[in-house]
C-alpha cells in the first residue's frame, strides 16, 4: 500500500510520507485502508455475509462467503448486498433457509436481475448444478409462458406446433454447437413466433377464421396494413404450406431485400479506428471490440463469444483466431490485446475464473451483444454500418477465398460483399459455385 506522495507526485509508503494514521486491519493485519471499526473492507464484508447467510455447518454457504469476500472489488459486493436491495433480500432468504439452492426454487421467484445474477454466480462456482445451455432453458420458459397466454380458439395449438417443430427442435440442435450465439438464434425465433401469433389473432378477430382457412388475400391484406415487422410471418406461412394439402392454395410472403445497404466511407472507418486508439476515457474492452469489428468485420454476436484461447502469442507475433486461419494482430495493437487477455474487466467482481475475452456481469457469461452495441456507440460505431464497410474494403484488398478462411464467414456472405465491391470476377464465380 502506497498512500503517500513524494514531492514529484510519485506514490510512496506511509512511513516515508510521514503518515501517522494506523492503516492496518485489526483482524487480518494487512496494511490497507480501514473500512469499519478497525476492519478492512474484506473482513467487514465477511462479518456482514456471515450474519446474513448464517452458514453454520453448511459448507456451500461458507464457500459462497469466501467467493464474495475474496473478489477483486469487495466494495462492489458491499454495495450489491446493502440493506433494502433485492440482492440482500435473496441472501437473507438463503440464510433463513426459505430459499433452497435449487433451480426450482429460483424459477418460482419473481423475475429479477438480482435473482438471475445470483443464480449464475452459484452455477459458475458449482454451488448449484448447471442445467445445460441456460439460453435454451430461458427460451423454453419464455415459450411456455407465451403459449399459455394465447387464446384457446385453435391459435394456441397451431403456434405450439409451429414453435416446437420449426424452432425449438432447431434451437436444441444448435445449442450443442459452441460456436453458435444462441442469444441471436432465440431472439429471431421469439420474433417469428410472436408475429405468427399476432397474425392468427388478427385473422380470428377480423375474419372469424383460423389458420386452416388462411388465404393469400388475407396475407396480402395483413402485410399492407401493419408495420414492417409483419414480414416476419414468412417462415410461418411456409411452414403452413408444408402441413398438408391446403384447399385455398399455397401461401407466399415475398422476401423484401433492403433498398440500401447501411455503410460508412473508408475515411469514416479510419476515423473510427483512430477513436478506438485515442479514446483513453473509454474502457479498453470496448475499444478492443471496436477494433476487431473495424479491422476484421467480425460481427458483434461473434465478438462477444471470443475467448482468451483465441489470442495466440507466438515467436512470429500475436494472432487472433476468427476463422480457420488465425489473423495477424498489428504489432502496435498487441499490448492492448494482451492486457485484455490478462485482465478482462468483470473478472474482478463476480465473473471470476472465466475464459471469455469480453466477460459480462453475470458469472460465467460473456457480455450481451446488445450491451456491447450500446457501448460501441460511445466511439461513434454503428455495428452494421461498420461491418458492411469493413467487408467492402477487405473484399477489395484480399481474395475472397482467403477471407472465408481468415474471417470464418460463409461463402454466401463473402460473395454478396464481393459483388458489391466489384471484386475480381474469378473469385466471385468460385464463390457462387461453392454456394450451389
Amino acid at each position: 500500500m502506497l498512500p503517500g506522495r513524494s514531492p514529484d507526485h510519485q506514490p510512496i509508503c506511509r512511513d516515508c510520507a510521514g503518515i501517522t494514521t494506523d492503516l492496518t486491519c485489526t483482524r487480518c493485519n494487512r496494511e490497507i485502508e480501514r473500512f469499519r471499526a478497525g476492519l478492512c473492507i474484506r473482513c467487514a464484508l465477511q462479518d456482514d455475509l456471515t450474519a446474513v447467510l448464517k452458514p453454520g455447518d453448511n459448507l456451500s454457504l461458507h464457500r459462497l462467503i469466501s467467493l464474495l469476500t475474496e473478489t477483486g472489488r469487495p466494495e462492489s459486493i458491499y454495495t450489491y448486498m446493502r440493506p433494502g436491495t433485492r440482492a440482500r433480500e435473496l441472501l437473507s432468504s438463503i440464510g433463513d433457509r426459505t430459499l433452497p439452492l435449487t433451480h426450482e426454487a429460483f424459477d418460482a421467484l419473481p423475475r429479477s436481475t438480482a435473482a438471475e445474477h445470483l443464480r449464475y454466480l452459484l452455477m459458475h462456482h458449482r454451488i448449484m448444478p448447471g442445467r445445460g445451455n441456460e439460453k435454451l432453458v430461458r427460451f423454453e420458459q419464455w415459450l411456455a409462458s407465451k403459449i399459455s397466454d394465447l387464446p384457446d380458439d385453435g391459435t394456441t395449438q397451431t403456434i405450439e406446433r409451429f414453435a416446437t417443430w420449426h424452432h425449438l427442435k432447431r434451437i436444441r440442435d444448435r445449442a450443442t454447437d459452441p460456436t453458435v450465439n444462441l442469444e441471436t438464434v432465440t431472439h429471431a425465433a421469439k420474433q417469428e413466433i410472436t408475429e405468427a401469433a399476432k397474425l392468427l389473432i388478427w385473422l380470428r378477430n377480423t375474419h372469424g377464421i383460423g389458420a386452416d382457412e388462411l388465404r393469400q388475400a388475407h396475407i396480402d391484406e395483413y402485410l399492407s396494413i401493419g408495420p414492417s415487422t409483419h414480414k416476419h410471418v414468412r417462415n410461418f406461412a411456409r411452414w403452413l404450406n408444408r402441413q398438408g394439402r391446403r384447399p385455398y392454395g399455397k401461401l407466399d410472403v415475398p422476401f423484401r431485400p433492403a433498398h440500401s445497404v447501411p455503410m460508412i466511407t473508408q475515411q469514416e472507418r479510419i476515423e473510427l479506428v483512430r477513436n478506438c486508439l485515442d479514446y483513453n476515457h473509454v474502457i479498453t474492452s470496448t475499444r478492443l471490440a471496436g477494433l476487431i469489428l473495424l479491422l476484421w468485420a467480425h460481427p458483434i454476436n461473434k465478438i462477444v463469444m471470443l475467448s482468451r484461447a483465441d489470442i495466440e502469442s507466438t515467436p512470429e507475433g500475436m494472432f487472433l483466431k476468427l476463422g480457420t486461419i488465425p489473423a495477424a494482430i498489428p504489432e502496435a495493437l498487441t499490448g492492448m490485446f494482451w492486457n485484455q487477455h490478462q485482465g478482462s474487466g468483470n473478472r474482478n467482481t463476480t465473473n471470476t475464473n472465466t475464459n471469455w475475452l469480453f466477460p459480462g456481469t453475470r458469472a460465467g457469461q460473456y457480455i450481451h451483444p446488445a450491451t456491447l452495441s450500446e457501448r460501441l456507440k460511445v466511439l461513434g460505431i454503428d455495428g452494421q454500418r461498420a461491418r458492411n464497410a469493413t467487408l467492402r474494403d477487405l473484399t477489395q484488398e484480399v481474395d475472397a477465398r482467403t477471407l472465408m478462411d481468415l474471417l470464418g464467414y460463409r461463402p454466401a456472405i463473402i460473395a454478396q460483399h464481393a459483388a458489391r465491391s466489384a471484386t475480381r470476377m474469378s473469385d466471385y464465380i468460385a464463390l457462387k459455385q461453392r454456394r450451389t
